[in-house]
């Protein structure tokens, strides 16, 4: 993705974005015919073959998706549906995602739980469902499929990104917080 583009791309699906989606189905054709007559129909998508997805609270979401703009490699296409953001991945990334949350300690029986919340991996067997191209409120692109063959971040690159968030969420001080009753005298005024 050039610099020079948004990075929250709003602007809607391409109609090689849309084949790319459409091509998910068992019936891609009829997808894009549907989105041809109704551009602003949801549909639902199988996961697993083309892409799965992340879903994450959307505040969660959103700081994900800002270390993946400034800190890493961007991502993959992007929506919000339902307060949840969905990160679509490359296909696998919901069997091993979830492994190396656990491994690394972030996962629903680690240790370090209260920063990363509950990321709903949707991959073979599971569907979700997609905003309409042309969505304009509730459920819309993000980052909005624009190729035939976009790159989607796979789990490595999501758990750094979690894994940033959680972190970046954290604020630590080796000072205790400031009492909020208490008065403040300005010491340099002593004799």
């Amino acid at each position: 993705m050039s610099s020079t583009r948004n990075a929250f791309d709003v602007s809607g699906v391409t109609p090689d974005g849309a084949a790319w989606l459409a091509s998910a189905g068992t019936y891609p054709r009829s997808t894009l015919s549907h989105w041809g007559e109704r551009p602003d129909a949801p549909v639902v998508l199988p996961c697993g073959v083309v892409f799965d997805v992340v879903s994450v609270p959307a505040i969660f979401g959103r700081r994900m998706l800002d270390r993946m703009w400034d800190e890493g490699p961007g991502s993959g296409p992007v929506a919000e549906f339902r307060g949840r953001m969905l990160l679509f991945a490359a296909p696998g990334t919901a069997q091993r995602l979830p492994a190396l949350m656990e491994w690394e300690e972030w996962g629903a029986h680690g240790s370090r739980t209260d920063g990363v919340p509950p990321l709903l991996c949707h991959g073979t067997g599971d569907a979700v469902t997609v905003p309409p191209p042309t969505s304009r409120s509730g459920s819309r692109w993000l980052v909005a499929p624009d190729t035939r063959h976009p790159w989607l971040p796979g789990p490595e690159v999501l758990l750094w990104a979690a894994v940033r968030a959680a972190r970046a969420a954290v604020r630590i001080s080796i000072f205790p917080p400031a009492d909020q009753g208490a008065n403040v005298y300005d010491v340099s005024r002593r004799r």
